[in-house]
C-alpha cells in the first residue's frame, strides 16, 4: 500500500474562535492568586496562632504545626507575588479569552444552579434536571436520548444510594411524595 501525504483534518464546529478578545492576562490571574493564598495564609496563621502555637510542657501546642504551615504557605506566596510582579511587566499573555470564558460559563453557571436547586428539590431531581439539560443543550443531543439518560442514570443512582447502601441523601418534595 503506498504512503500518501494527504492527512484529514475535521475542525471542532464547537471551538472556540481564534481570534476572540483576551478576557485577561496570566499575569492578573497570577497576581490575584498569590494575593489569595497570602490572606488564606494570613487567616490561617493568625487563627493557630490563636489557637497555640509554641511548645508547652507536653508538647507542641494544637497550633504549632498548622501556623508553621501557614508561614510556609505565606512564604511561597510573597515569593509568588514578587516574580508575578516582576514578570507582569513583559508582553501580557492571554489567560482566557472571551469564546473560552462563554464555553467555561456554559458549564459552571448549570453547575452552581445545581447546587442551589439541590437544596430544594433534592439531589435526584436536581441530578435529573442537570443531566437532561447538559445532554440536550450543551451536547446537543436528542431529547430523548437525554430524558432517558437522565432518568436511568437518576434511577441507578438512587437504588444504589438509597436502597443498596442506606446513604442518607438531600430528598425534596418528590421524594416525600413518595415515602423516601
Amino acid at each position: 500500500m503506498p504512503q500518501t501525504d494527504l492527512e484529514i483534518v475535521v475542525d471542532d464546529p464547537t471551538a472556540p474562535e481564534v481570534d476572540s478578545p483576551s478576557v485577561v492576562s496570566s499575569g492578573a490571574i497570577e497576581i490575584f492568586v498569590c494575593l489569595l493564598l497570602l490572606a488564606l495564609a494570613a487567616t490561617l496563621g493568625y487563627d493557630n496562632w490563636r489557637t497555640g502555637a509554641s511548645w508547652d510542657s507536653t508538647g507542641p501546642e494544637p497550633g504549632y504545626f498548622p501556623f508553621y504551615l501557614s508561614v510556609i504557605l505565606g512564604g511561597a506566596s510573597l515569593y509568588g507575588l514578587i516574580v508575578a510582579l516582576v514578570a507582569h511587566r513583559a508582553a501580557p499573555e492571554t489567560f482566557v479569552t472571551r469564546a473560552q470564558a462563554r464555553r467555561v460559563m456554559a458549564v459552571f453557571v448549570p453547575t452552581l444552579l445545581f447546587c442551589l436547586v439541590t437544596q430544594f428539590l433534592g439531589l435526584y431531581v436536581a441530578s435529573f434536571l442537570l443531566i437532561a439539560s447538559f445532554m440536550r443543550l450543551v451536547g446537543k443531543i436528542a431529547l430523548w436520548k437525554s430524558l432517558l439518560t437522565a432518568i436511568v442514570f437518576t434511577a441507578i443512582m438512587f437504588v444504589t444510594f438509597d436502597i443498596a447502601f442506606d446513604v442518607i441523601m438531600p430528598k425534596g418534595p418528590l421524594e416525600a411524595a413518595f415515602g423516601h
